[in-house]
């Protein structure tokens, strides 16, 4: 009964924004600990890449329809060339990035032992959009908002994303009347006015309400501050949809004049939670932007959470599996 609408996805044409960068996995075993300090010893077995944060939003849809597009901010550097052929490999357009000539691309470096996560090397330089960079983002917004479906703001607090980044082009896209979600990031409080839905995980909810989250036991559905939570958010945002993440507890959806939705989870093994914030946003606009409604649409993107927090590493979701997931 869900095929036809997985099928459709085909056609949906969705530009992602936001923060991008490259994760480089270190995969090896550990067989003792080093004689110069109380450290594991890696001996190294393969190392492998992957397109992150917003990239891996990107690579999400890419597998689903031939018109995902990506904006963001990259280095003149190796990781800059890295990203983009591995992008390329998987058919996201980068024609729409910007290329910076005093920044380096973001780059998370992971070392994994065994299916142990032992440590995590970050670089990186957290710099604001320039006045003329941010024009350059609004020129292209504006050039392809006609033949686009949707737009996801992905951010993840590196500074692409920026109050004047968002009031510029949620107002280009509410002028053109065009769906847009976005996935927001606890350490840059933003208002969002004009956007579609925004889908914040539970801590960040609870962040961006300013109330602290004492985890009721129970269903969501009778957690009284996430109720309170959600609803808040819809105001302080000035949005008509907020849908909140909640791990093994699945989804909640808020929607104004209507009660709250809850959406159990499907996960059936938990091997990696990382990314699975960028699937659940990918496919919750891939479905919105066929013309699903936000409680279905949660639902598609409920399925392919559960399914990629299976999977160890920055992992993307294939068609074949989204519908098993269903049938199952």
């Amino acid at each position: 009964m869900i095929a036809d609408p997985i099928e459709s996805f085909s056609r949906a044409r969705i530009l992602v924004i936001g923060d991008v960068m490259l994760d480089h996995f270190i995969w090896g075993a550990v067989r003792r600990i080093s004689p110069e300090a109380p450290v594991p010893i890696v001996e190294v077995t393969k190392e492998t890449t992957f397109p992150g944060g917003a990239a891996n939003v990107a690579r999400n849809l890419s597998a689903f329809t031939p018109h995902a597009y990506l904006m963001g901010r990259v280095g003149k550097d190796s990781a800059a060339g890295e990203l983009r052929r591995l992008l390329h490999e998987e058919g996201v357009n980068t024609d729409p990035m910007l290329e910076s000539s005093t920044l380096p691309t973001i780059a998370k470096t992971r070392i994994i032992a065994r299916q142990q996560h032992v440590v995590r090397v970050d670089r990186e330089t957290i710099q604001k959009l320039s006045p003329e960079e941010l024009d350059e983002v609004c020129r292209g917004v504006e050039a392809m908002l006609p033949e686009l479906d949707g737009l996801i703001i992905e951010d993840y607090g590196k500074g692409f994303v920026t109050q004047a980044f968002a009031d510029r082009v949620l107002g280009l896209a509410k002028a053109a009347g065009k769906l847009v979600t976005v996935d927001p990031s606890p350490h840059n409080p933003l208002n969002w006015r004009g956007a579609s839905l925004v889908k914040p995980n539970r801590l960040e909810a609870f962040a961006a309400a300013g109330i602290q989250d004492q985890r009721t036991p129970g269903p969501p559905l009778e957690d009284k501050r996430l109720l309170e939570v959600g609803e808040q958010l819809l105001d302080q945002w000035a949005v008509g949809k907020v849908l909140i993440t909640l791990g093994e507890q699945g989804m909640i959806l808020f929607q104004r004049d209507a009660a709250p939705h809850h959406i159990p989870t499907q996960a059936r093994e938990v091997f990696d939670v990382s990314g699975a914030g960028d699937t659940a946003i990918a496919f919750l606009t891939l479905a919105m932007a066929v013309g699903l409604s936000a409680e279905e649409a949660a639902n598609v993107a409920n399925h392919a959470s559960g399914i990629v927090v299976g999977k160890l590493g920055t992992a993307r979701v294939m068609k074949d599996e989204l519908l098993k997931s269903f049938e199952d």
